[in-house]
């Protein structure tokens, strides 16, 4: 509450702060922002379900299901950015894959320097801190290039197809952005980062490529009913909803 004798202050006397929008976009960010960034290093991690070679379960011979560290927490990013697509629109959007990719970049860079920085004769885990954290600039290019090129093809999509739909099919626009997006971001950083994880042969990238995608896309659609739950949320309470419209 303002203070009335503040108002007969000269201005340089008083004490000024900037007003806080309640927009729920800032928030959403935020979270996109921190999913990419933990994903990315959990990714660094190879995973493997069911053993590391196949074995038989009667007639059949069942393949280990190969992915990574960040499976379970990377359709989450989507998800986000489905909610940003579908109530912001494709401008805003751009500018929170924007933002996200120079987040990751500088928490590599941050990595980085930080991994070259001389230890302390009492710093024991210079070789830990290393293999967790420390660059490598394939799994970096194969981050930064999936995540960008998916991301925006996602949101595209999802915009092209509500132009087309409005407010209808909220359904149909939500599954076939993710699978587009998904699988572009999927196969264009197996290609890059199966390397460096150890995948050597084809089957494996095969493997690799198909559990991603898969994986991601069914995770999505599984929760399709709490995706809509908060764009409709976010809709409701979303002042400017509805205010723009973009060509």
């Amino acid at each position: 509450m303002t203070n009335p004798a503040d108002l007969t202050k000269p201005a340089s006397e008083q004490v000024a702060f900037a007003r806080v929008g309640r927009s729920f976009y800032p928030g959403i960010l935020v979270l996109f922002t921190t999913v990419l960034i933990i994903s990315n290093i959990t990714a660094t991690k190879g995973v493997a379900f069911l053993g590391d070679s196949e074995f038989a379960v009667g007639p059949l011979q069942i393949l280990p299901i190969i992915t990574d560290g960040g499976f379970f927490l990377f359709p989450l990013a989507y998800i986000l950015g489905d909610v940003l697509s579908e109530v912001y629109g494709f401008a805003a959007t751009r500018r929170a894959v924007l933002f996200g990719f120079g987040a990751v970049a500088l928490s590599a860079l941050c990595f980085w320097i930080t991994w070259s920085l001389p230890a302390a004769e009492f710093y024991e885990h210079q070789e830990s801190f290393e293999a967790v954290l420390g660059v490598v600039p394939r799994m970096l290019l194969a981050g930064l290039a999936g995540y960008l090129v998916g991301q925006l093809l996602n949101s595209y999509v999802l915009v092209w197809i509500k132009k087309r739909t409005k407010e209808k099919h909220l359904w149909a626009r939500l599954i076939g952005s993710t699978v587009v997006g998904e699988f572009a971001d999927t196969l264009i950083f197996c290609a890059i980062a199966a390397g460096a994880i150890g995948i050597s042969t084809w089957s494996d990238f095969a493997n690799y490529v198909v559990v991603g995608f898969l994986w991601k896309t069914l995770v999505e659609i599984v929760v399709l009913p709490l995706t809509y739950r908060v764009i409709a949320y976010v809709k409701k309470h979303e002042p400017s909803y509805g205010d723009r419209v973009e060509a």
